[in-house]
């Protein structure tokens, strides 16, 4: 988590990864279409191996996997638990990601 200063310090910096991150999260929020849709080719593009959509709207969390170039999804709601590959440690069930909200 960074704070609010540090985020306005970073809007007009532009960065390039030299490798793909291990989880990118997306919070739908206008345009499901494009974080469903669009993003699912733009990660696997870029190699991503795992990413979330965080979607208040639906009251869901999905849940993508690369396999093989592809995205496999799985979808959670309410007190299912978060089923991470890249963090199977992770403790976390929807309604808690979905509900919290910053400090």
């Amino acid at each position: 988590m960074i704070t609010a200063e540090q985020e306005q310090s970073l809007l007009d910096v532009s960065a390039v990864l030299q490798e793909a991150p291990l989880l990118a999260v997306e919070v739908s929020q206008d345009k499901p279409a494009r974080d469903y849709r669009y993003k699912r080719s733009e990660y696997a593009t870029r190699e991503i191996p795992e990413y979330w959509i965080v979607d208040p709207a639906a009251a869901k969390v999905t849940i993508f996997t690369l396999v093989e170039g592809l995205y496999e999804e799985e979808i959670f709601v309410g007190g299912d638990r978060l089923l991470s590959p890249t963090f199977p440690q992770l403790q976390l069930t929807a309604t808690q990601l979905l509900t919290s909200s910053p400090s």
